[in-house]
């Protein structure tokens, strides 16, 4: 039996990844007294005279919402609300497996950007967070940004978890290689939520790569260029400064380091020997990279890491999501920013004492990160004042 037919015949068994299970056990009067009416009343009431303590009475302090329109699931594409289920209810076992955090898949039938909105505005009364997933750009950017005075945090897991696993990956090939950020040529190759994730937290960072070029399937960014896409103009204006024009292969003469989060086969051998010694790859596309690993270092790269798990150095959205919510929750933040996604990003490199060629992404499975990250993120938090009072 092949990983595929195993998993239908799991998914079949298990009729979903989830279960609601109370915390109270109402085996007497007094407690469906206490936990119904008529004294369930009291906290209503204290609730409605301060909204702030719904947070102290009910679910809503460790619980997340996993949000989807089914739109752009996994390397599937558009399947719609039913088919992303699977996904989003995995989603929500790995928050409380590796976070403790309870989280309720919610996959809507509808795409249409204001709706998708209003309808978070209105369930989010119920939840200490929001997880966007698997929401197709340029819609996911508009989405994510309308709700950021929501009270509680909303996050882009593709764009942002992304990134940070990147840039925490990134940082640790660099000590391996020697190399130093600001001087280094970096090429993102796929400017979707992740490539923008990603190029956003780099430039957000104190140091930044003396070299930054985007390329997207109509070829390089830069400033000037006609036809592009409105969160492409803005990302133009603030990178390729020396406004390259061409294609993948000419962005890839002398860079350093290559981040792939496009298609299968894009970057060929000839391009990764035209890039400097010591070169990094970062080819992240799923299940199929943009170059076989073997590949790569046949054609001179010193570092390779994939989204694959049969890989080393695995860049898994995973290794982020858990340890940032938690230690969002944790804080009492109101929304998460740069410096807590920056924070994230060193405690994630710091789980690995000592990077090597063979190892300088943490396991997915190492649950000691979500902790770290948390830790990170919560104090981050508190120090840049995003927190409720």
């Amino acid at each position: 039996m092949n990983l595929k037919e195993k998993a239908i015949e799991l998914h079949k068994k298990w009729k979903g990844k989830l279960e609601v299970k109370s915390k109270v056990k109402i085996d007497s009067k007094e407690m469906l007294s206490l936990a119904y009416t008529p004294g369930v009343a009291q906290p209503c009431i204290e609730i409605a005279a301060d909204k702030r303590k719904v947070f102290d009475y009910t679910i809503k302090s460790n619980t997340i919402a996993v949000i989807t329109d089914g739109s752009a699931v996994l390397g599937l594409g558009n399947i719609g609300a039913e088919a992303s289920l699977p996904v989003m209810e995995g989603k929500c076992s790995l928050f409380k497996e590796l976070a403790g955090i309870n989280a309720f898949p919610i996959a809507l039938k509808t795409q249409k950007t204001k709706e998708i909105i209003e309808t978070i505005k209105n369930i989010s009364p119920v939840f200490g967070a929001i997880n966007l997933e698997d929401i197709s750009s340029p819609r996911c950017f508009e989405i994510e940004k309308e709700l950021q005075n929501l009270g509680i945090p909303v996050m882009h897991d593709d764009q942002h978890a992304t990134a940070i696993v990147v840039l925490a990956g990134l940082e640790n090939a660099l000590k391996v290689t020697g190399k130093k950020l600001e001087e280094t040529k970096i090429v993102v190759n796929g400017i979707g939520a992740g490539g923008t994730g990603i190029t956003k937290l780099l430039l957000a960072k104190k140091i930044q790569p003396k070299e930054l070029i985007l390329v997207d399937k109509e070829g390089i960014l830069f400033e000037g260029k006609q036809g592009m896409l409105k969160h492409h103009e803005e990302l133009a204006k603030i990178t390729n400064p020396k406004k390259i024009q061409g294609n993948l292969e000419n962005a890839l003469i002398g860079a350093d380091v290559f981040i792939g989060v496009s298609f299968k086969g894009i970057l060929t051998k000839e391009m990764v020997q035209s890039m400097n010694s010591k070169a990094i790859v970062f080819a992240l596309a799923n299940p199929d990279p943009e170059i076989e690993s073997e590949q790569a270092f046949e054609a001179g790269a010193e570092l390779v890491a994939t989204g694959r798990s049969d890989y080393p150095n695995q860049v898994n959205n995973v290794l982020a999501f858990p340890g940032v919510f938690k230690g969002a929750l944790k804080a009492k933040a109101t929304k998460i920013n740069q410096e807590m996604k920056l924070a994230a990003v060193k405690a994630l490199a710091e789980c690995v004492e000592n990077p090597t060629k063979e190892n300088f992404i943490p396991s997915p499975l190492e649950k000691k990160v979500a902790e770290k990250i948390s830790e990170a993120v919560k104090k981050a938090a508190i120090g840049s004042g995003v927190v409720r009072k």
